[in-house]
């Protein structure tokens, strides 16, 4: 029996090498459970500095304010929805439910923030996790009272759910928000060129120096990138892999990304990639649509790629086959011996 917490990041690293004449800025930090990292080109060095001070800053607010499982706004509301009671809450908050619940459907709910409690039952509500089963009747009791966030309703900012068993967990949603409010933070502040880095959600602005950001994707069975690809303004990319979060059992890996038809973790797949076009969502959309397309399964991620609008995506089966669409085949480049490779139109 082995635990593994992987902090491998989905986009493994960003190429920045490389003699320029307009300094770079860089940190990094800790948030929403991983490594962040935020580079800034700028010919003032004080300005890149203060912009990613604002960016970190906003961060950090999102991950107080709406964590899942420590004191926070959203643990406040479920505890008010587990006792069956309405909750005012902020404006953000009510904006994000109403956003999120948007995007479940969309993906046939595949991707569901209300599947909190069936997350907890897996002990992924941590930062450390032991390798273990939860009860087979406790799964069994979950899926019989069928929480989903569409459950919920908002009058102005009262929240209110039908079912007391929606638990509201951000995890796959808030670090795409993250990236878009990242995008406004540094424009507004008069930054053009950056790259913002949230546990391998990426999103780009403006270029280093005339040159695209090149970022690579991280093979989910092998150390380093299977394949780089170049970003342009505002594009953003998000990976979900079962390398990610994940414990095993007697051999067995049991990713975080669990299917709520199921309540089990979803092991047809190993990882998914999404690259979005530049948008005022853009972000967000990078880390909410990977999951359902990966959750969706071997004969339905393609249509499920469509439901959310993508159309540039790869798939990586449990197989290690790797399936990619036309339009994102042409714009990677494959390191080492060029794999075997399935396109779609």
């Amino acid at each position: 029996m082995r635990t593994c917490l992987s902090l491998c990041l989905a986009i493994l690293f960003v190429l920045v090498a490389g003699c320029g004449r307009t300094p770079l800025q860089e940190q990094q930090a800790y948030v929403f459970g991983t490594r962040v990292e935020v580079i800034v080109v700028s010919e003032q060095p004080e300005q890149g500095r203060q912009a990613i001070a604002a960016v970190l800053r906003e961060f950090d607010r999102l991950h107080r304010s709406y964590h899942a499982w420590q004191p926070s706004e959203l643990s406040t509301l479920n505890e008010a929805i587990a006792a069956g009671r309405s909750h005012p809450v902020s404006p953000e908050l009510a904006g994000f439910i109403a956003q999120a619940q948007a995007l479940a459907r969309q993906g046939d709910n595949l991707f569901d923030p209300g599947i909190g409690r069936l997350i907890a039952l897996w002990g992924f509500q941590a930062d450390e996790f032991k390798a273990e089963l939860p009860a087979a009747a406790d799964i069994q009791a979950w899926r019989a009272s069928q929480p989903s966030i569409a459950d919920i309703t908002i009058d102005n900012t009262t929240v209110r759910s039908r079912n007391p068993r929606v638990a509201l967990d951000f995890g796959g949603y808030l670090k795409g928000v993250a990236l878009d409010r990242a995008a406004s933070i540094l424009r507004g502040m008069g930054i053009h060129n950056a790259l913002i880095n949230i546990g391998g959600n990426v999103m780009a602005l403006g270029s280093k120096e005339g040159r695209k950001w090149r970022v690579g994707i991280q093979h989910p069975r092998q150390p380093g990138p299977l394949a780089t690809v170049l970003l342009d303004d505002g594009e953003a990319i998000g990976t979900s892999g079962d390398y990610q979060r994940f414990f095993e059992v007697d051999g067995k890996r049991y990713p975080h990304l669990l299917d709520p038809r199921s309540g089990y973790p979803a092991s047809h797949t190993q990882a998914v990639t999404v690259l979005i076009p530049a948008g005022a969502q853009a972000g967000t959309l990078s880390d909410a649509a990977s999951k359902p397309i990966f959750i969706a399964g071997p004969e339905a991620w393609r249509d499920m790629a469509r439901r959310m609008g993508v159309g540039l995506v790869l798939r990586i089966d449990g197989e290690g086959r790797i399936q990619v669409s036309e339009a994102l085949h042409k714009r990677l480049e494959f390191l080492g011996k060029t794999p075997e490779i399935t396109i779609h139109q």
